[in-house]
């Protein structure tokens, strides 16, 4: 029985880890945005984010701790089901990375970073000539 369970258990996991790291994309353009967390408070109701309605009462460290982002990238979970996950985004050009919070939606088919995050993966200064990265993102643990 014990095997038997061992062997039900891998089975899921793998399942699942399969499922995680199918939840990636490439090549994907990254914008900014003002969300200016520090100076709002880490309040997600004062940046009129679409998570807010579920995610505005969490604790500040967990609003704190990533970097803010909306997603609407090609792949991955969309409206509520994405709220609150955590991408792990790579500038193509660079090889920078960050991880970043989904606190809300977009409708640019990419990301739509805070602007302090967008400075932290934008290393070689192009992203903000140009008005967008081009990135890759993966969903990670948060």
């Amino acid at each position: 029985m014990e095997r038997i369970n061992l062997t039900l258990f891998l089975a899921i996991f793998l399942c699942f880890l399969s499922f995680a790291a199918a939840q990636s994309a490439s090549n994907v353009r990254a914008t900014y945005h003002f969300y200016n967390p520090a100076q709002n408070g880490w309040n997600l109701n004062a940046v009129s984010a679409y998570c807010s309605t579920w995610d505005a009462n969490k604790p500040l460290a967990w609003r704190k701790k990533y970097g803010w982002t909306a997603f609407c990238g090609p792949v991955g979970p969309h409206g509520q089901a994405a709220c609150g996950r955590c991408l792990r985004v790579t500038n193509r050009a660079t090889g920078a990375q960050v991880t970043a919070r989904i606190v809300d939606q977009c409708s640019n088919g990419g990301l739509d970073l805070d602007a302090a995050v967008f400075k932290r993966l934008d290393t070689d200064g192009r992203g903000n000539a140009q008005g967008h990265l081009m990135v890759n993102y993966q969903f990670v643990p948060c």
